[in-house]
């Protein structure tokens, strides 16, 4: 298998900061197994920095031995599932928009004014709706609360840690919609120095909100809205003082159906798929809280370490998104063909070996935040299925990255609504035929069955993305060129 792609023609129009080394360089010219080392490596350090946190955090709220705070933790994920949709809506549809143009200025220049107007676009459309957003949530706090699935006793600490979130949900998102700007480029490194910026201030507030001013669960909230302004500074000074093509600045914003369209069509997709995600954790904790807080404390800490290798594996799927884009936008075929391959290869190498250890090590691991005896057992329990669901999660976000790079909007949405239609049936059935565990089993029966759905749409959608291929290529655009001469 080839993983290099054909010198590029020296009569095509120069790339700036495309010389060896450059972020530019790694999406059109580096060696493929080097582009995905540059841009997946330091997005799995990141992210799994991120899990490791999440992790310690859950530490710091149980060194308050109240299994009542950990189950509002876990009660109000799905708030923070919904802001991610909000910055993905608008971060994840307009990077991969902005690494397409990116191939496209290979042998179009013209594409330049275009970018800066998809980066505006993409920051400030993520700032307004979050500002409507977390308005409306704390207006309609205390009903959203009890749609959480908060009992008496986790009610007031659920609250409390849902409405300091909702009040930033406007920073949260816009994080998120930053660090997909900077993907888009290739700047991996970047995103990996912000992110774990990010969650060195998120542990060092944790520690003085937690354990210093002993705020509970107010302090996590707080430390989490923080560290995502840290991050939101960093992102956008980079971008201000790096970019050469991307803009912040409010006058390239613009509402013309030519970014709206590739921009929402793929991110309205991640909103689909979080706000699923959203109505699973509800459909899970309402299930899951019928069996007690012990039930919810095992769940939250076990999910929180099957992170550790989820996140490696969502290191690749989205760090190979760039690659993907830039090799689509440019019409690069091989390029794109082996990118895809040796992704496939690392996602499932790394789901496979990364589960057994932690799977291995899950007594130990688990012991340290849970002392019952009961509870630990369903955590072994959890953390089983939720790593089995992990290693068809991977290959299915590939699958998805795909589609979202080559601009198959379709294609995307159906993936993403896919997992969210089949959950709330089989948890539902799971739980009145089997209980507890046919609730905890339910998501690794619907995650092997979206793959199987996402291996269709690859085979329906590979006309279109050739034929997108071809009209990206150099050659092609040469002939449009002349024709229009």
């Amino acid at each position: 298998m080839r993983t290099t792609t054909p010198t590029p023609d020296p009569a095509e129009p120069a790339v700036p900061g495309d010389a060896p080394g450059t972020d530019r360089w790694f999406l059109s010219t580096a060696p493929v197994v080097s582009a995905l080392v540059h841009l997946c490596v330091p997005m799995a350090a990141a992210m799994i920095v991120g899990a490791v946190y999440n992790v310690i955090n859950a530490g710091f709220i149980g060194s308050m031995h109240d299994d009542a705070l950990l189950a509002a933790v876990t009660l109000g994920s799905p708030v923070l599932a919904l802001v991610m949709a909000i910055g993905n809506v608008f971060g994840v549809g307009g990077g991969a928009l902005v690494s397409r143009l990116l191939g496209a200025s290979a042998h179009d220049a013209g594409r330049a004014a275009d970018i800066r107007r998809v980066s505006a676009f993409a920051l400030w459309g993520t700032a307004v709706v979050g500002v409507v957003v977390g308005a409306a949530g704390l207006l309609l706090l205390d009903p959203l609360v009890a749609l959480l699935g908060a009992d008496r006793a986790a009610q007031h600490a659920t609250t409390t840690f849902v409405g300091i979130l909702l009040a930033f949900v406007p920073v949260l998102a816009a994080a998120v919609c930053l660090e997909q700007l900077v993907r888009a480029e290739g700047a991996a490194r970047q995103v990996m120095v912000g992110l774990i910026a990010s969650t060195i201030a998120n542990v060092a507030f944790d520690a003085l909100f937690i354990l210093g001013l002993h705020l509970g669960v107010a302090g996590a909230a707080l430390a989490v809205g923080l560290a995502n302004l840290v991050t939101v500074g960093y992102f956008a000074t980079w971008l201000t003082r790096n970019s050469a093509q991307l803009s912040l600045a409010p006058r390239w914003f613009t509402l013309a159906p030519s970014v709206l369209r590739p921009v929402l069509g793929v991110g309205v997709g991640t909103l689909l798929q979080s706000a699923f995600l959203v109505v699973t954790a509800l459909v899970l904790n309402n299930l899951a809280a019928g069996y007690g807080d012990g039930a919810l404390a095992a769940m939250g800490v076990a999910v929180r370490i099957a992170q550790v290798p989820e996140f490696l594996v969502m290191g690749v799927t989205l760090g190979v998104l760039p690659l993907l884009a830039y090799a689509y936008g440019r019409g690069d075929r091989e390029r794109l063909a082996a990118a895809l391959r040796t992704s496939a290869v690392a996602v499932g190498g790394v789901a496979i070996l990364f589960s057994a250890v932690v799977f291995l090590f899950r007594d130990t691991v688990l012991a340290a935040f849970l002392t019952d005896r009961s509870v630990l057992a369903l955590g072994v329990t959890v953390l089983a299925a939720q790593l089995t669901a992990m290693i068809a999660n991977g290959f299915t976000g590939l699958i998805t990255s795909l589609f979202q790079a080559t601009g198959q909007a379709l294609a995307a949405t159906v993936m993403s609504v896919t997992q969210g239609v089949l959950f709330v049936p089989v948890v539902l059935l799971g739980d009145r035929w089997f209980g507890l565990p046919g609730i905890i089993w339910a998501l690794t029966a619907t995650e092997v069955a979206v793959l199987g759905a996402g291996a269709v749409l690859l085979l329906i959608t590979r006309r279109a993305i050739d034929r997108g291929l071809a009209a990206g290529s150099p050659a092609r655009a040469e002939e449009a060129l002349a024709a229009a001469a």
